[in-house]
């Protein structure tokens, strides 16, 4: 094969590689879902609607899993003081997996009026998969604590997922993904890429530049080699 077919040959072969590589991306999908609890309550049933956000974050051989309420649900009769609720959740797992994940999060760092709704503060948990694909995760049961009551919001229009994730179990095992409660609700996965698409598309840019460097440094050598043998002839 001719010094210009090999070289092309190998430019060509480069760039398919990062191709593949670009079609290889994870699947990464969030989106902000209205979910409609229906809480039942001391002082009897209240429901409310809060649109939910879920995004997950690569942390060692798992994810770090935040649940987000952007409007308060159900309420108090009397003052809630600082620190008197705190609140928990379940996330149903779907797809490839199966189960709940627990996520739960700091009491809440101001008091909360009489008769108004409660706002919910960020939750998080650790999602560890044991099946790899495609995996859901929809808004469950929240549980919410306060002056020694209990108060339970179950959705009740079937809502969507708000984050499918494309996993990877460690083990390549069939066993359903772990799943715990989370603490402060702060992100444990500082800097690790995030499974949001932006920063997956980042991460294989990087990766895929790699392999048209290594394509390019192997055209160098070619060139470099094909004139040091015309030099010595």
């Amino acid at each position: 094969m001719s010094y210009r077919k090999r070289t092309a040959a190998l430019a060509s072969a480069a760039a398919l590689a990062g191709s593949a590589v670009w079609m290889a991306a994870p699947v990464a999908r969030a989106e902000v879902v209205d979910v409609n609890y229906q809480c039942k309550t001391p002082i009897g049933d209240k429901s409310a609607v809060s649109p939910i956000d879920i995004k997950g974050v690569r942390s060692g051989s798992g994810y770090r899993v935040t649940m987000s309420w952007q409007k308060g649900v159900s309420s108090s009769p009397v003052e809630l003081g600082k620190g008197a609720m705190t609140p928990s959740a379940t996330i149903a797992l779907g797809g490839a997996d199966s189960g709940t994940l627990s996520v739960s999060g700091p009491a809440n760092d101001a008091a909360i009026p009489a008769n108004t709704p409660i706002k919910i503060s960020d939750l998080s948990g650790t999602y560890t998969p044991k099946k790899s694909g495609e995996v859901t995760f929809t808004a469950g049961v929240l549980t919410i604590k306060a002056l020694g009551t209990t108060t339970t919001c179950t959705p009740t229009n079937d809502p969507g997922p708000s984050l499918t994730l494309d996993v990877t179990a460690a083990s390549g095992g069939g066993a359903t993904g772990s799943a715990q409660g989370g603490g402060s609700g702060s992100d444990t996965g500082a800097g690790l890429p995030q499974t949001g698409p932006e920063d997956s598309a980042l991460a294989l840019g990087t990766l895929g530049g790699t392999v048209l460097l290594a394509g390019a440094a192997g055209t160098l050598w070619l060139t470099r080699r094909h004139q040091g043998a015309r030099a010595g002839r």
